[in-house]
């Protein structure tokens, strides 16, 4: 369950910055088109970005996580994991068993994982609808409702809450076909950071006794 959260997680948050206006106005009605084209315009030149989040499972605790995106490369600490992918590598490492697996990263596959694959997923996979507007705390935001097209994906819909105002995220949620409902919302989200290619490596050293299972 916590491996399918994370790209679950990687999915929706990478798919929201780096979509386009002429994908979005193919698949959704003139309210939903016009707030989804206007949040993509602020965040699809973005080429590098580091993100703080909360996620909450419905009626279970809400824990913390943090993503950092360059391009293909990303990594993704949440749920007890630590996802590396350098562009070529992908390196999951799991906490709780002090064990990481390692399997080629291959862009042109099928897999939520990958940023550019996920881009043609976007534009083709879903429908969008507005749904209302409201305030939440201090801010008014609007609510637009994606639904796949694909029915044999794990998850039903999602909704996600945009910043009237300057058009940023506030928070998106996921209902997934078991029954299963889970709410991020962006704490902090950090433009062009200045990242080394590095930090996408997994550095076996910093990690003393871990056991590496080699998938390739």
């Amino acid at each position: 369950m916590k491996k399918v959260k994370a790209s679950l997680f990687l999915l929706f948050f990478s798919a929201l910055f780096i979509c386009t206006s002429t994908d979005l106005m193919a698949q959704g009605d003139k309210k939903s088109t016009a707030i989804l084209d206007a949040m993509s315009a602020k965040y699809q030149k973005v080429k590098s970005f580091k993100a703080l989040f909360t996620y909450a499972p419905e009626g279970g605790k809400a824990l913390k996580g943090d993503v950092t995106v360059k391009g293909t490369k990303f990594r993704l600490k949440m749920a007890g994991q630590e996802i590396y992918n350098d562009g070529k590598l992908m390196a999951t490492y799991i906490k709780e068993t002090n064990e990481v697996n390692l399997q080629d990263f291959d862009p042109t596959a099928t897999g939520d994982l990958d940023p550019t694959k996920i881009y043609s997923a976007y534009k083709k996979g879903f429908k969008y609808a507005f749904l209302e507007e409201k305030k939440v705390g201090t801010q008014v935001v609007e609510v637009v409702e994606l639904t796949p097209t694909n029915k044999n994906g794990q998850v039903s819909k999602v909704q996600i809450q945009v910043n009237k105002g300057d058009k940023s995220i506030n928070n998106w949620k996921i209902f997934q076909k078991s029954g299963e409902k889970v709410t991020y919302k962006l704490d902090k989200f950090q433009p062009d950071v200045t990242v080394a290619d590095a930090f996408f490596n997994f550095d076996a050293k910093q990690y003393p006794g871990v056991e590496v299972i080699d998938l390739r």
